[in-house]
């Protein structure tokens, strides 16, 4: 079974990019089949893959309006070893023009069907924002991951997101659910991080990952030289806390493991996830 993570948080900066390219790679590292989508104009998650947005050939625009076909416009990220449906500037206009097409909500979904079965995770990069590309994020979803940085406002953001949500599974997909809620930018040293930490704790239960992602300057360069974090510097402690939650959600969703071989420059990822389970 593939399962369909939209990345999304209606709030920007909680790390939502570096969760869809650094997940994807992790999960790569665990020997699963990954696609990554960038469904965000800015563009951040397909640079950040390694891929010049400025001389794409074609994009996630072309797919969604339907003058190329997923198959068409995927490539390969060689260093971090998943696939990417790239995406640049000429994703605004798909605000605009989505709304004259038919289906305009389930375009994204209805692009996918021919190659969905080649992957054991497709991951979505979506804007922060609830925009008709959100709309078509959520419309061919399974599961929504929610990256949440622990400060003031956290919880009020989320509340206006699980309301939408809702929205969602009654108009457009019955089948989305939160599949989890991750820390994002996470510092123990803080008291409000802490705080912030047990709220969700305490309003979310088990939605709440165990892995958290600290703050963490390796984690940061990396988009700067076109890597995930685990291709950039694999011990750092931004690419460990990445393995784990790959881990955690291969045991969640009890996706077994591909054929496929782990990416060479973090071949030691597999063993690292082994003794993280332990």
């Amino acid at each position: 079974m593939t399962h369909v993570l939209a990345i999304a948080n209606q709030k920007g900066g909680v790390g939502k990019t570096t969760t869809a390219v650094n997940l994807a790679a992790s999960l790569v590292a665990t020997k699963r089949r990954v696609l990554l989508i960038d469904l965000d104009p800015q563009g951040n998650a397909t640079m950040g893959s390694g891929v010049d947005k400025s001389e794409l050939d074609w994009s996630t625009y072309d797919v969604l309006m339907g003058d190329r076909s997923a198959l068409e416009a995927r490539l390969h990220a060689d260093e971090a070893g998943y696939d990417i449906i790239p995406t640049n500037a000429d994703l605004t206009a798909a605000e605009i023009d989505l709304i004259a097409l038919n289906r305009k909500e389930y375009r994204l979904a209805d692009a996918l069907e021919p190659l969905i079965n080649e992957y054991d995770y497709v991951l979505i990069d979506c804007p922060p924002s609830l925009s008709m590309l959100t709309l078509n994020a959520f419309a061919a979803a399974t599961g929504l991951v929610i990256p949440v940085q622990c400060e003031y406002y956290a919880l009020e953001g989320l509340s206006a997101l699980m309301h939408t949500v809702e929205r969602i599974r009654q108009s457009l997909n019955p089948n989305l659910h939160i599949e989890g809620i991750l820390r994002t930018l996470y510092d123990p040293r803080l008291s409000l991080t802490m705080d912030v930490s047990q709220q969700l704790i305490d309003h979310f239960g088990d939605k709440v990952y165990t892995t958290v992602i600290p703050r963490n300057v390796r984690l940061a360069e990396a988009p700067s030289y076109g890597l995930p974090v685990l291709c950039y510097d694999k011990h750092a402690r931004g690419a460990t806390a990445y393995l784990a939650l790959a881990g955690e959600l291969n045991r969640k969703l009890k996706t077994p493991c591909a054929s496929k071989e782990p990416l060479h420059a973090v071949e030691s990822a597999s063993s690292l996830e082994t003794e993280l389970d332990g």
